[in-house]
């Protein structure tokens, strides 16, 4: 996705790099291509998840604001996702600018979906189904973490364990 744009160009000042360069995170792309990446759709296969499952609860786009910011508005006031961040498989990319631009863990999931475009919350007993049909729209799918129970003024994202950045 497109956030985190104004901290790229700073991290790739930082690198000496010119956006012509071999990208050190992309094989065979220019740096300037390889962060040009298109956002994916995912409109379709979660269309069919919500069709053949009914089971999916809430969808948080992770955008601007990343992690902290976009999962509590979708969950109720009374909870929580616990993110396990080593369940995250990180690309490249987030590592090279984490590294290159010294951005710390926080930041990065602040700033960036750090590989995870979207949060689809569903009850645990639904999530093999819902794992199936997006897995067979060619979707890549991976169990991040689970609702606990959050007291006021708690934050609606709590993290276990750290990135593999």
């Amino acid at each position: 996705h497109s956030n985190g744009f104004s901290l790229v160009r700073k991290i790739v000042e930082l690198s000496g790099l010119g956006w012509d360069a071999p990208a050190p995170f992309a094989e065979g792309k220019t740096l300037g291509a390889a962060l040009l990446t298109p956002t994916r759709i995912y409109v379709k296969p979660l269309l069919k998840a919500i069709r053949e499952t009914k089971a999916l609860k809430a969808l948080a786009h992770i955008t601007g604001g990343g992690f902290p910011e976009n999962i509590p508005r979708v969950l109720p006031k009374h909870l929580a996702a616990e993110i396990d961040l080593a369940s995250i498989a990180v690309p490249a990319v987030f590592s090279w600018l984490a590294k290159t631009g010294g951005v710390a863990q926080n930041e990065m999931l602040r700033t960036f979906n750090c590989g995870v475009g979207m949060i689809v919350v569903v009850a645990a007993e639904d999530a093999d189904k819902v794992t199936a049909v997006l897995e067979a729209e060619g979707e890549k799918v991976a169990r991040l973490g689970w609702m606990i129970a959050r007291s006021e003024g708690a934050p609606g994202t709590v993290y276990k364990g750290t990135l593999g950045l």
